[in-house]
């Protein structure tokens, strides 16, 4: 387990050094995300997927990013779920260079379909999320535009690894702080796809507490590499957001209480 651990923390160094050697211009910014995930289980198999993530540039006074997703869960069994969903997000103006040519903000339509798989090594909790995303974004086809007048589908492909050691005991429960380290990558992919092949990579370490089986918190550092899907005079451009990030998680068995 370690040695893969390691051997995919390596890789996705080696990526972005790969890419760094090209002709390229950084840029960077202070972020703060501040995010709710709600689960709630309606059946043995079955649940429904919640999420707000209030994403915000400069720390917590500007817009950064507006991201809503919900979904419907299907557990195999412990070890195996599959989610299916749609996502509405906002992307803003922020930062030296925008997202957006034009500088302006923009919609994007999102529909998923993902897979985890959980297992536990001693008292190390690890996950692998596979997901796969339709991104319709919001686009102007001229500077005359007031609204994006144009959806093209773009495609991308996300792989997170996320690790959980608890901080007393053999095991996250009850009454249990925590530390959990993640890394994503995310690769786009056809016909549409602009320069961001390597569209982006997550690290995030956290320190988390446990409640009870419905409430966990956990907080932390939070770096997002990112590269524009366009270039400036020739170079491939990049944000280095770093910053914090705060999670609430609640979880709630709604299947008894229909019984």
């Amino acid at each position: 387990m370690k040695k893969n651990l390691l051997a995919f923390i390596f890789l996705a160094s080696t990526l972005q050094s790969v890419i760094g050697q090209n002709s390229r211009i950084n840029t960077n910014n202070s972020i703060g995300w501040y995010n709710f995930f709600g689960t709630f289980k309606i059946s043995e198999k079955f649940g429904i997927h919640t999420e707000y993530q209030w994403r915000r540039n400069e720390m917590i006074t500007e817009w950064q990013q507006s991201l809503l997703r919900v979904g419907v869960n299907y557990n195999l069994n412990s070890r195996v779920q599959f989610r299916a969903g749609y996502g509405w997000i906002e992307t803003y103006p922020y930062g030296e260079i925008p997202l957006n040519g034009m500088g302006r903000d923009f919609t994007e339509h999102r529909i998923f379909e993902m897979v985890q798989l959980n297992h536990k090594e001693g008292i190390v909790d690890l996950s692998h999320r596979f997901m796969l995303e339709q991104r319709f974004v919001g686009r102007y086809s001229s500077i005359d535009q007031t609204t994006e007048d144009e959806f093209p589908l773009l495609n991308r492909i996300r792989y997170m690894i996320r690790v959980q050691v608890p901080l007393k005991g053999n095991e996250i429960k009850d009454k249990t702080p925590y530390v959990a380290f993640y890394d994503e990558i995310f690769i786009g992919f056809g016909k549409n796809v602009n320069m961001n092949i390597f569209d982006q990579n997550r690290i995030g370490i956290l320190l988390g507490y446990r409640f009870n089986k419905n409430i966990r918190i956990e907080g932390g550092y939070l770096n997002q590499t990112v590269q524009l899907g366009r270039q400036i005079e020739g170079k491939n451009v990049f944000q280095n957001n770093n910053g914090f990030i705060l999670n609430t998680n609640l979880n709630f068995d709604l299947s008894k209480s229909n019984k």
